[in-house]
């Protein structure tokens, strides 16, 4: 064997590894700094955070691939193999894992139409919660007796999607049966006094009026205007002070009943 012929190749093929390792360091290096710039546009933006990061992961795995064609290229690799083969594995992956694209184009639609934030509490789906991030997959939403929900961006983009943070305020409406041997207008001041609870709005003003006359029972109900973040605080105000109220008023808070005639 030659051996001058040995050392060409091995120094060509030391160049070739050496101009592929520099390609790589150079791109990971690239892409270090796009992702910090890109870090900091997200920052100073006005797309929720919890965006940030479905962003981030789609654009770092974008660049790495471009980076992997790169290196190949340099190696000496047929490209156009590699995308022709890429683009089989590609359409493979995809009928593979077609909920887990739907659940990321979901994402996607979720960045775009921007139907709520983080810290915005929601009912999607038949979940309420308050919404913590938007994932690649998931929307994460945390209940009121903190438990964690996962539902996947396609269910969240076909549902429904209450935002109860969007606004400000809420109407807390709560319903209670009296007496009719009550009188109309007794009832309602009393319901009046048992809603001067602390987290009411004055505008719009507080709402009492009756809305059914049962069959053993007259049915009335309160409406007050809080701040969104003091719903159930007033919500459960109200109904304790209730009961309190009726009690020292004297009204019947009555329930279903029903009499019985018997003749003779």
């Amino acid at each position: 064997m030659d051996w001058k012929v040995l050392l060409n190749k091995l120094l060509a093929s030391g160049e070739v590894l050496l101009k592929a390792t520099i390609i790589a360091g150079i791109g990971i290096l690239v892409i270090r700094i796009v992702m910090s710039l890109v870090t900091k546009m997200l920052e100073k933006s006005k797309l929720e955070k919890a965006a940030h990061r479905l962003l981030k992961t789609v654009l770092r795995v974008l660049l790495y691939a471009l980076l992997a064609l790169m290196v190949a290229s340099s190696l000496g690799l047929d490209v156009t193999g590699i995308v022709a083969l890429a683009s089989v594995l590609t359409l493979a992956i995809s009928l593979a894992l077609q909920n887990m694209l739907s659940n990321v184009f979901g994402g996607f639609t979720l960045l775009n139409t921007h139907p709520f934030g983080a810290g915005d509490f929601v009912e999607i789906a038949g979940q309420s919660g308050t919404v913590v991030d938007v994932g690649i997959a998931y929307t994460r939403l945390t209940t009121p007796d903190n438990k964690m929900v996962s539902i996947p961006n396609s269910a969240v983009v076909a549902a429904q999607i209450v935002n109860y943070s969007s606004i400000g305020t809420r109407r807390v409406d709560v319903p209670i049966t009296a007496s009719y041997n009550a009188p109309v207008e007794k009832v309602e001041q009393a319901l009046r006094n048992a809603a001067q609870v602390p987290g009411i709005l004055e505008d719009p003003a507080p709402f009492i009026s009756v809305t059914e006359y049962g069959d053993s029972a007259i049915s009335y109900v309160v409406r007050v205007w809080v701040k969104s973040e003091d719903y159930w605080d007033v919500h459960f105000a109200i109904v304790h002070n209730i009961k309190k109220q009726f009690e020292a008023d004297g009204i019947e808070m009555t329930y279903p009943h029903l009499n019985v005639h018997l003749d003779k």
